[in-house]
């Protein structure tokens, strides 16, 4: 039986960002998110689309997306009304295009509840994934921002973590917690302490509030970067002042992660709560992420990305994506990562997936912007 969606509640795509570390499969003009990594014939952006239609409805999803990816976006969700697609001139990281959104449909609809969920990440589980955004909705209507942390399988070291603090009693939001801390990327020790502890979470980005509430927040911790906002979307529904004002003010609107702007101050006030997910979730962050999401129940094996890959292997594991057309073969490697494409190949081992983004800035540095 299909269930109705959430009342009042808005969901946000924040679209934008390379995905450096899966260079040169993903760049700038063919981001992550515009990719289709897991095999299922979509898009993580059509993928993330289906998702969320359920719980907030096809007409109630806004996408903040460069100017550049807009006709590759538009393509993707045909469902995508006009009025819900807002183009970023360049990227101001998270909290512009986030906070931009909840000034907007604040305005348009007061009280509006919003949440916003990254383009890019892979989730599977999808009734568990409804219960927690619920639970968050709750939390949220009741004056939290609230974040849906995702319970550890493993003790991984390339995820931010949540600890959780005192349990939160809240109509209708189960599995809520205070947030005591932010911890970033940690040591593979430290991540084992985290898991055996039963106490962190999973950072997943996932972040669900009142749009007053959450402008309110950043009204507190960057009132400049707010009153740019707040500018902004007063022009933004009116076609002849939006360029004009985008133009003007979206050029100097500081960059800055939505965690260190609002998430991280809400839980120093203890106004931010935490939803625990029980459903299976990965950001796709680097190639050893890929290999692992595309060889799972396979143990030892080599997944193999790409629509026409001819690739011959012996004894070997890890990951080939293949863009080319030329014959790839593997004899006795382990963990492997390649990566061809027609102008770019990359070697390198799960072990230093995340170096990945070295690179990027080096090519960046020595003028290759061609391949970037």
């Amino acid at each position: 039986m299909r269930q109705a969606p959430l009342e009042r509640f808005y969901s946000v795509i924040p679209a934008g960002g390379v995905g450096s570390r899966l260079w040169p499969l993903s760049r700038a003009d063919a981001p992550k998110f515009l990719h289709d990594l897991t095999g299922s014939g979509q898009t993580l952006l059509r993928d993330t689309w289906d998702r969320l239609a359920p719980l907030s409805g096809e007409q109630r999803i806004m996408v903040v997306t460069g100017r550049a990816h807009r006709a590759a976006v538009e393509a993707q969700l045909p469902e995508l009304t006009d009025e819900n697609i807002v183009l970023e001139s360049e990227p101001r990281d998270s909290t512009a295009a986030i906070g931009l959104a909840a000034a907007i449909l604040e305005r348009r609809e007061p009280g509006v509840i919003i949440g916003s969920f990254a383009a890019d990440h892979v989730i599977s589980g999808t009734t568990l994934f409804r219960e927690a955004v619920t639970s968050a909705v709750a939390a949220a209507d009741a004056g939290y921002i609230a974040t849906i942390g995702i319970t550890p399988t493993e003790p991984a070291v390339g995820f931010g973590y949540i600890e959780c603090g005192e349990e939160l009693e809240i109509p209708g939001a189960r599995h809520a917690s205070a947030v005591s801390s932010f911890v970033e990327k940690p040591d593979l020790d430290t991540a084992r302490t985290y898991l055996e502890g039963g106490r962190h979470l999973w950072n997943a980005g996932m972040f669900i509030a009142r749009a007053d509430r959450l402008l309110e927040e950043l009204a507190r911790t960057k009132p400049e970067l707010h009153a740019g906002l707040v500018e902004l979307a007063a022009e933004w529904d009116d076609p002849a002042t939006r360029g004009p004002a985008v133009d003007r003010i979206w050029p100097g609107l500081e960059k800055i992660a939505i965690d260190y702007s609002v998430a991280e101050p809400a839980a120093e006030r203890g106004r931010l709560a935490v939803i625990r997910g029980h459903f299976q979730w990965d950001d796709v962050g680097d190639f050893a992420s890929l290999a692992k999401l595309n060889t799972a129940g396979r143990s030892g094996e080599l997944a193999i990305l790409g629509e026409n890959a001819r690739v011959l292997a012996d004894a070997a594991s890890g990951i080939v994506v293949s863009r080319a057309d030329r014959v790839i073969t593997l004899i006795g490697v382990r963990d492997i990562v390649v990566v061809d494409t027609p102008d770019a190949l990359l070697v390198t081992t799960s072990e230093h997936a995340q170096r990945v983004k070295a690179v990027v800035d080096a090519l960046r540095l020595g003028g290759s912007s061609d391949v970037l």
